[in-house]
């Protein structure tokens, strides 16, 4: 089990690194990330979600999920350059020191509608520098339980809310919906819960391992102790054999001293 969980996790760090599933425009700027301290990382590397949110938040993140944090302007900049140089396509960059969507939403009252979850922004974790790049991708969704929930809370708002559901329906202003069966191959956002879900596998198996090496040593300790004891009881052993067989001559002898001691006697008693 334990070979078994730490070949898939090297594998999905292998993926993880390769950022594998992304557009490759995405792909050939995080290859610049050791060059370029800058770059912090595509969406998905910054936050946290428990796995019941994912198909909600990957939703209302959409296509921002590849979008691009960078330390600042400046950096974001100079990637937009290399990517037009070397004619590798687009990309979104979220400089920390530009973008920050915290306070945007207004409607507080649509939060206490019977159904809502929260605003999507809240269900995510995040290190707190990144929280007004959170706020600015998902401070304005809400999420519900369930489409019907939704469709009520999008009418009594005139239809003005960004709207998703744990489902990975959504409702966006001006009243369109978007849903169906949710495919999602690359799964971004569950990649790194599943890496840190395999690592705590990856930990408790390597113990187990560790133990039943320790169980493994001391069985070994004790069955070369029993070998041993089994060649001295072996040894005292063939010395009662040998004992045995000295005794049973003794006795042989002795019987035979004592017929010749008895015919001895017989004599006495018929020459007397």
């Amino acid at each position: 089990r334990y070979n078994k969980q730490q070949s898939k996790l090297e594998s999905l760090k292998n993926i993880a690194e390769r950022y594998d599933g992304y557009g490759n425009s995405i792909r050939k700027v995080m290859e610049q990330k050791e060059q370029n301290k800058g770059l912090l990382g595509v969406v998905s590397d910054l936050i946290q979600v428990e796995k019941k949110y994912e198909v909600a938040i990957e939703t209302a993140l959409g296509g921002n999920i590849q979008n691009i944090v960078t330390e600042d302007e400046e950096t974001a900049k100079k990637m937009i350059s290399f990517l037009k140089e070397n004619r590798l396509g687009r990309a979104t960059f979220l400089p920390l020191t530009s973008v920050d969507g915290k306070g945007n939403f207004k409607n507080m009252d649509a939060l206490k509608e019977p159904g809502v979850i929260g605003l999507a922004n809240t269900l995510v974790k995040t290190e707190a520098k990144y929280e007004g790049v959170t706020a600015y991708l998902l401070g304005r969704v809400i999420v519900t339980e369930n489409i019907d929930f939704a469709i009520k809370l999008a009418k009594k708002n005139h239809y003005s809310l960004h709207i998703v559901t744990l489902e990975g329906e959504y409702l966006s202003p001006g009243g369109s919906m978007t849903g169906g069966a949710f495919r999602n191959n690359s799964n971004l956002l569950g990649r790194r819960r599943e890496i840190e879900e395999l690592n705590e596998k990856v930990k408790k198996y390597l113990k187990q391992v560790d133990e039943l090496l320790e169980d493994i040593e001391k069985t070994r300790q004790e069955r070369n102790q029993l070998r041993l004891s089994l060649e001295e009881d072996k040894a005292a052993l063939q010395k009662k054999f040998i004992e045995q067989n000295t005794a049973r001559l003794n006795v042989i002898k002795a019987e035979e001293r004592k017929n010749e001691a008895s015919e001895g006697s017989m004599e006495l008693k018929n020459e007397e």
